[in-house]
């Protein structure tokens, strides 16, 4: 109960001065060329869609996090107890969602779990009532978050993003990474880290996002289901056994127990040490503490059954699927606009496969 006290003070403290920083101005700087960059990427990456397609890639896959681990079933409760300022959007009344969570790995080719390599945790609720961002999908009644087990991005701003993927293009990206020591130590960081369980880990926004007048990112960190303890690091160094291993340990450990999550957002306090607009720098946490605001439930469960590996395969997640009050921000996330969109689009009509946001009530053999 004190560390509850002293944690909603704390809340309160920071809210305040987050919604003070927000105030100040749109922190939001959209380049001249941006427009015209969005347009290259997506024109490079739909080609790169194709031709794996063509040359036989079946099912069209994801340009990125194509290795999926599985989808899980969960539960995603908003706090009862959040200051005024963090009741907004989807956290603005106290309820439980029913989820579905996708586990993957970074790159766009499917490799061995033993390779470094980033991770994803992608949240899905569903029953979220309220017009959306997105004009086409206004109606739905889904809400994604997109994280990475790493805090930052690897690419500063979406003029850097189409410099590497043209330099890609000529299998020169050595160049890229040469002229941006930032990206190429995030990059280091993130394939040198070792996984040994996907339900172990911390996963982060890396860029920034909306919570009403303010800016934000979030987080996820694992905790004991009973205890709300910080999970031990009792299972690192396990051997890993084959390829892949992170499904088979998922599989194992909710074939026995349940996993959770505490969902925690990041309040920022200082525009000039948190830009928006550039997610390859770290928002220091001791400047801007992180409040929990919702809690992870993922029940005991079997989730790799054929049917609903396809199921999740055919999941689309962006973090544009959002409550206008939650919205991406930032040029990284304005990139993933477009990208997301054209090949979720691209993807599904190369596997005829409709388009359709899930609700939460479907069952699987």
């Amino acid at each position: 109960m004190r560390y509850r006290t002293a944690q909603l003070s704390l809340a309160l403290a920071i809210v305040s001065l987050g919604s003070a920083v927000a105030a100040e101005r749109n922190q939001e700087v959209i380049p001249r060329t941006e427009a015209r960059d969005t347009r290259a990427i997506v024109k490079i990456i739909e080609a790169s869609v194709n031709q794996a397609y063509q040359s036989g890639t079946r099912p069209a896959m994801r340009d990125a996090h194509a290795k999926g681990h599985g989808c899980v079933k969960a539960t995603f409760s908003v706090d009862p107890n959040l200051p005024a300022a963090l009741r907004q959007g989807v956290f603005a009344r106290p309820r439980t969602y029913k989820a579905w969570i996708r586990f993957s790995n970074g790159n766009g080719t499917p490799q061995p779990d033993e390779t470094g390599d980033g991770r994803g945790m992608a949240i899905k609720l569903v029953g979220v009532p309220g017009n959306k961002v997105l004009a086409n999908e206004r109606n739905a009644r889904t809400q994604d978050f997109v994280m990475i087990n790493y805090p930052v991005f690897f690419v500063r701003n979406v003029a850097d993003y189409a410099s590497l993927e043209a330099l890609l293009q000529k299998g020169k990206a050595d160049e890229f990474f040469a002229a941006h020591p930032q990206s190429k130590a995030v990059v280091d960081a993130v394939t040198a880290k070792r996984v040994d369980n996907m339900l172990e880990e911390r996963y982060f926004s890396m860029s920034a996002y909306r919570l009403g007048d303010q800016y934000i990112k979030f987080s996820a960190r694992p905790i004991g289901c009973g205890s709300g303890a910080p999970l031990t690091e009792a299972n690192k160094l396990a051997p890993r056994d084959n390829s892949h291993y992170l499904r088979d340990r998922m599989a194992t450990w909710l074939a026995h127990k349940d996993a959770c999550f505490v969902f925690a957002v990041q309040p920022q306090t200082d525009p000039a040490t948190q830009p928006v607009e550039d997610p390859t720098v770290v928002w220091d946490e001791t400047m801007a503490p992180l409040i929990d605001v919702a809690s992870i439930r993922i029940p005991q469960q079997k989730f790799d059954s054929t049917a609903q590996q396809t199921f999740c395969e055919n999941l689309s997640f962006t973090p544009w699927h959002s409550l206008p009050a939650d919205r991406p921000v930032g040029g990284i996330n304005r990139l993933r606009k477009s990208v997301y969109e054209a090949i979720s689009n691209l993807r599904h009509r190369l596997n005829h496969a409709p388009r359709a946001e899930p609700t939460g009530n479907e069952t699987f053999e």
